[in-house]
């Protein structure tokens, strides 16, 4: 008998999210080997709540009422372009719903609230060895030859 799962919602983070997207936030964090300062995480979720259209939005998925993925993005200006640039800048999937489409549910979206903004361009960067995520980003994204550099601390 196959198992069917719960419907996923994606839906924009809401303040009854605090919680739940605590906990995916230091997941991918864990993932990426960093930690922040609690400091940090209240005042980023403040911001992803807020109206300052400077500050990052979020959506989030939700299936059978759990939050089981967050993404994180920001319209800016580009100084090769008229119209702003959309930066994915974090996108998690709970681990113990990998493979299930999750990640592709929460870039389309992302996707889809550029194109109401009317943003043509979307990106976003990985690390090199996140092969599993690449997997799903070959097939929905183009890969671009620029590489990532950061002032010197």
């Amino acid at each position: 008998m196959t198992q069917i799962s719960p419907p996923v919602v994606i839906r924009p983070l809401a303040p009854a999210d605090a919680a739940g997207w605590h906990r995916l936030w230091t997941a991918y964090l864990n993932f990426y080997e960093t930690s922040l300062p609690e400091e940090v995480y209240q005042t980023h979720f403040a911001r992803l709540l807020g109206d300052d259209p400077e500050d990052y939005s979020c959506l989030v998925a939700e299936q059978d009422g759990q939050l089981v993925g967050l993404a994180h993005y920001l319209f800016h200006r580009h100084g090769w372009r008229i119209e702003n640039v959309c930066y994915l800048q974090d996108l998690y999937a709970d681990e113990t719903i990998r493979g299930q489409g999750i990640g592709r549910k929460l870039i389309e979206a992302v996707y889809a609230a550029a194109d109401a903004a009317g943003v043509k361009q979307v990106y976003w960067m990985t690390n090199e060895s996140n092969t599993t995520a690449r997997q799903l980003y070959d097939r929905i994204g183009h890969l671009t030859p620029f590489l990532k550099y950061q002032r010197l601390a």
